[in-house]
C-alpha cells in the first residue's frame, strides 16, 4: 500500500528500528528496508524508541531537492548525523550545540562557503595533477606488497586501509610514523558503533558513548595542535600549512574549528575511499565476467571506480533540519523537522538506475549521489577517484584471477561503513 496516498506519513515500527540499528547496515537488511520505503512510503516519518522523530528521505530526486536548498534545509541546527536523544543531550551539555565537532559538514552559510574556500583549490583536478606521480608510486608499492602475499590476502587490511591513508596523510603533511594513530582514531570515530573498533566494548550508556567520542576528538585536537604550531613556525607545501595559517575575518580560525577541519580531511579523506576500493574488489571477485571485462578494457576503470562508489555508498546518511514550513514529495514538512538523507537508498533508486542491484562498470550515466549533492558536495571527490583509478590501473593488469576466500564482513555503523574483512585469493600474471 502506498501510504503517501493515505496521508499517514508514519513508517512501520520494524523498518524504523532497522534504520537505527548499526547491525542492519552490515548486511542486506538495510537495503530491504530502503526498497520497501521507496516503493511504499518514500518520504515517511520514523519514530524509533529513544530517538526524536525524523523524516526518511529515500528517493534520489528528493535527496537532491533537499541538498540544493541550503537556506531551507540546514546542516548545523540539529545533529548532522543520526543521534539518539540521550547522546544529543549529552553532546549539548559538552559543546552547547548539537554536534561534537564543527567541520564543513556541520556548517551552514555564511561560514560554510568561507571555510570551504580555504582548501577548495587544493582538491581541484588542476592541483591534484601534481600529486599523480607520487600517488602512482604509492599505488605501485602497495600492489608490490600484495603480490608478495602468496596469492591470498585480506584486501581490507593489506591494501584498502593503508593505501588511501598514506596518500591523504602525505597531502595533509602527517609523517608516516603517525599513520597508525590516525587510522585508529578514524576507526574509533566512524566505527564507534562496531564492537571491533569501539574503545569500550560492552553496551554503552549515552554518558559513556559521548565520553568516548569526546576522548577521540580530544586526541585528534592534541595531535593537530602540535602540527598547527609547527606549520606556523615553518610553513611547508602541504594542506596542514593551509589550515594552520588560514584566516577567517582577519584572524586564525578558532582552535575547535581547526581541529574539526583537520579531522574531516584526515578521516573522510581515506576511510570512505578504503570502503569503495574494497567494494570494487569484492564485486569483481564475485563476478568473474565483470572482472574479465574490466581487465580486457582498461578504459572501463573510471566507470569501475564510479560504480564502486555508488555500490558501497560509504556515507550512508546525513541529517538536515527545515528552517521553515515547506512541502516535499506531497508531504508537509514543518519548521524544525529533522530529515535523514539516505544516500545508499538514492543510489539504488529504480527510477534513476537501470538494474540498480547489479554491479556494472559500464554504467552510463552513473548519476550516483554518494558524494552528496549541492553546496556540500564532497570536497575530496576528485582525489578519491584519482586514487582508486591509479590503484586499479596498477593492480588489475597484474591479476590473472580473483575470487573470494572466505566470509566478507562489514562494519556495523549507521553513518559510515564498508567492508572490514575481505579475504581474497588471486593468481598473478
Amino acid at each position: 500500500m502506498d501510504t503517501t496516498a493515505t496521508g499517514n506519513p508514519d513508517i512501520p515500527a520494524d523498518i524504523a528500528a532497522t534504520l537505527v540499528d548499526p547491525a542492519a547496515y552490515a548486511g542486506q537488511r538495510i537495503h530491504d528496508s530502503y526498497r520497501w520505503l521507496r516503493a511504499n512510503n518514500p518520504l515517511g516519518v520514523a519514530r524509533p524508541d529513544g530517538f526524536e522523530p525524523f523524516w526518511v528521505v529515500t528517493k534520489h530526486a528528493h535527496i537532491q531537492a533537499v541538498s540544493r536548498q541550503n537556506e531551507l534545509f540546514h546542516n548545523a541546527d540539529r545533529p548532522t548525523t543520526l543521534t539518539n536523544r540521550a547522546i544529543e543531550q549529552r553532546v549539548r551539555k559538552i559543546t552547547g550545540g548539537p554536534n561534537l565537532v564543527r567541520s564543513l559538514v556541520q556548517m551552514d552559510a555564511p561560514d560554510h562557503p568561507k571555510y570551504r574556500a580555504l582548501t577548495q583549490g587544493w582538491f581541484m583536478p588542476a592541483n591534484l595533477g601534481k600529486f599523480e606521480p607520487r600517488v602512482r608510486e604509492i599505488a605501485r608499492a602497495t600492489v608490490a606488497r600484495m603480490m608478495e602475499k602468496g596469492g591470498a590476502c585480506d584486501f581490507v587490511a593489506d591494501v584498502a586501509l593503508g593505501y588511501p591513508l598514506h596518500v591523504i596523510m602525505e597531502i595533509l603533511g602527517v609523517p608516516e610514523r603517525d599513520e597508525p594513530r590516525m587510522l585508529r582514531l578514524t576507526q574509533e570515530l566512524f566505527g564507534a558503533q562496531d564492537p571491533d573498533t569501539a574503545r569500550i566494548r560492552e553496551a554503552l550508556t549515552a554518558e559513556q558513548f559521548s565520553a568516548m567520542m569526546q576522548m577521540v576528538v580530544a586526541d585528534f585536537g592534541a595531535y593537530f595542535k602540535g602540527i598547527t604550531e609547527e606549520r606556523r613556525r615553518a610553513p611547508r607545501d602541504d594542506l596542514a600549512t593551509v589550515i594552520a595559517n588560514a584566516k577567517i575575518g582577519g584572524d586564525y580560525m578558532p582552535e575547535h574549528d581547526a581541529t574539526s577541519y583537520y579531522m574531516i580531511v584526515a578521516t573522510a579523506g581515506h576511510d570512505t575511499t578504503s570502503s569503495s576500493t574494497a567494494g570494487a574488489i569484492w564485486a569483481l571477485a564475485e563476478d568473474p565476467d565483470e572482472f574479465a571485462r574490466v581487465k580486457a578494457n582498461p578504459e572501463l576503470i573510471p566507470g569501475l571506480v564510479d560504480e564502486a562508489i555508488r555500490w558501497m555508498t560509504p556515507v550512508k546518511h546525513f541529517m538536515r533540519s527545515a528552517t521553515s514550513d515547506t512541502e516535499l514529495g506531497g508531504r508537509n514538512i514543518a519548521k524544525g523537522d529533522w530529515l535523514m538523507l539516505c544516500y545508499a537508498s538514492g543510489n539504488r533508486d529504480e527510477e534513476v538506475f537501470d538494474e540498480p542491484f547489479k554491479f556494472r562498470s559500464d554504467r552510463k550515466p552513473n548519476r550516483h549521489i554518494a558524494f552528496g549533492y549541492g553546496a556540500h558536495l564532497c570536497l575530496g571527490q576528485h582525489l578519491a577517484k584519482l586514487e582508486m583509478r591509479i590503484l586499479f590501473e596498477e593492480l588489475l593488469p597484474r591479476l590473472k584471477s580473483l575470487r573470494l576466500d572466505g566470509e566478507v564482513k562489514m562494519t556495523q555503523a549507521t553513518f559510515v561503513n564498508g567492508p572490514k574483512k575481505l579475504p581474497i585469493r588471486f593468481q598473478v600474471n
